[in-house]
């Protein structure tokens, strides 16, 4: 099933993964309710103005992708953006329920190194980390959030990468293969209003 999504992303630096994206979506793609490269520049416009045009085209959304660049802290917009899809939006009558988020790292440099760090533990198992510093805190805090924890491995206590934390990563490429999975389990972590995590919804 279809589910109507929003791309969070740093424009100077990731317009085009994110276009990627939308095309990767195929016919569900029509679903998509953000930007896309024939939308209005907003740049010059009031902050009030581009607030009431995300607010629009983010209001009705169950998903949001975050594309998570090397410069993400410099946008003026992103970490607003997650806290309004994490929040219960009253608009209109009705309430909006809590986004299910995902984000997609982006490849630089020819890899995902600049962010993120994979080991392999003694027991055989892998783990991955990634550099909290480069990320807004409403990120961190609500990664490994998952209330109880399931461990993937009860030896070294791991986590399952895309349910152990209410905001998952993925890898660019990994994503593109098959949006659909990625945006299923960002949704499907944020039925009933996301109970088994630990949410944190504000900056």
């Amino acid at each position: 099933m279809a589910h109507k999504t929003f791309i969070s992303y740093k424009y100077s630096e990731a317009r085009s993964l994110r276009d990627l994206i939308i095309q990767s979506l195929g016919e569900d793609a029509t679903y998509y309710q953000g930007e896309t490269s024939d939308s209005p520049d907003l740049t010059d416009t009031s902050t009030e103005n581009i607030k009431r045009k995300l607010t629009d085209m983010m209001y009705d959304t169950s998903v949001t992708i975050v594309i998570i660049s090397p410069n993400i802290k410099k946008s003026e917009w992103i970490e607003w953006e997650i806290e309004y899809s994490l929040k219960n939006i009253s608009r209109k009558g009705r309430t909006s329920h809590t986004n299910g988020v995902v984000g997609v790292i982006m490849k630089h440099n020819g890899g995902y190194s600049w962010f993120k760090t994979s080991s392999d533990k003694s027991d055989g198992c892998s783990s991955s980390s990634y550099d909290e510093n480069k990320v807004y805190g409403i990120i961190n805090n609500n990664r490994f959030n998952q209330n109880p924890k399931v461990y993937s491995c009860d030896t070294c206590k791991t986590v399952d990468a895309l349910t152990g934390s209410y905001i998952a990563y993925v890898e660019e490429e990994t994503f593109l293969s098959n949006p659909e999975k990625y945006i299923n389990n960002a949704f499907d972590k944020s039925e009933n209003n996301a109970k088994g995590y630990d949410i944190v919804k504000t900056r």
